[in-house]
């Protein structure tokens, strides 16, 4: 709270404690997720608005699996706020290709059957700075009042794997003290919002990354593997390797379809039309059954629980 203070100012902070919307308890919380959604009938055109977490590839991999049109709005580590705004750092260089159309515009014209909203990471600092439950609220009432049947999602997404907190303690303690109960609980407890879902980009990937250094991913052995080299060959510590976009296209199919991924293609091509690397078909069908296993273990993604 010392740096918060230090950074806003005493008046600043009572401002943004006040600012909080009040958070839903545990049990409400927990009944908007009593009914799994109805699957959806056919391909749903999708509109993701984020930053290089989503990335250009990604949505052009969900595209090429579920046949479903979409278009994006992206920046630099780009906070909903910032999207709200307008104040979008690296939005000319992100949005220029031809899946951009702008946020407001697009969130506007109702022909959006889903939007995956996606907020920016350091987790802690879109709440604290970026007024994070607000600006998801906002959003949210903004989409359904175009389109009140919309399914909204929220992107849950991952730190740095150098995070001094360590990258799987952080994704595993995150998604309730955060993703759910700093930013979901307050958003959801705005009158109009509704019910928004997740897409559970941080439990899938600390999943494989589990598996993989286990010994149990045919292929892959660390979580390094779904995260990306620089241009001199270091490691990078967030962004996904072309298998990480891959995964994380997995995981949003079979939230968005209530299908699962198993069985799906994997020689795929990037937004810009060159083919992914080759994926052995035993490491496919193994991402394609974890990504089902999370889904349908977390009643926030909206998708019935696999019965035994």
């Amino acid at each position: 709270m010392a740096g918060l203070v230090g950074a806003l100012g005493l008046g600043g902070v009572a401002a943004w404690v006040l600012a909080q919307p009040r958070a839903l308890n545990e049990a409400e919380f927990a009944a908007h997720y009593d009914a799994p959604l109805a699957s959806p009938s056919g391909p749903q055109a999708t509109y993701h608005l984020g930053h290089s977490l989503v990335g250009r590839d990604m949505p052009a991999l969900l595209s090429q699996l579920s046949g479903a049109d979409h278009a994006s709005q992206l920046g630099w580590g780009a906070s909903l706020r910032n999207h709200w705004q307008g104040d979008v750092p690296g939005f000319a260089e992100e949005n220029a290709h031809p899946r951009h159309r702008p946020a407001a515009e697009a969130v506007e014209s109702g022909e959006y059957p889903v939007v995956v909203l996606t907020e920016m990471v350091e987790i802690r600092d879109a709440i604290r700075y970026h007024d994070s439950a607000r600006a998801l609220a906002d959003w949210a009432l903004r989409i359904r009042g175009a389109r009140p049947e919309a399914r909204i999602y929220l992107y849950e997404t991952w730190h740095r794997l150098d995070d001094p907190e360590g990258w799987m303690e952080r994704v595993e303690a995150d998604r309730s003290r955060y993703w759910e109960g700093e930013i979901l609980r307050r958003a959801m407890a705005v009158e109009g919002v509704g019910t928004i879902h997740v897409i559970p980009g941080g439990q899938v990937m600390a999943a494989v990354a589990r598996a993989a250094e286990a010994g149990d991913v045919p292929g892959l052995s660390r979580r390094e593997d779904l995260f990306a080299l620089g241009p001199d060959g270091t490691q990078d510590m967030i962004h996904f390797s072309d298998l990480g976009a891959y995964l994380m296209a997995l995981t949003h199919y079979a939230v968005i379809y209530h299908q699962s991924p198993e069985g799906l293609p994997h020689d795929l091509s990037r937004a810009d039309g060159t083919p992914l690397p080759p994926l052995a078909p035993e490491t496919a069908q193994a991402l394609q059954r974890m990504v089902w296993e999370v889904v349908t273990s977390y009643p926030a993604t909206g998708v019935a629980p696999v019965r035994e």
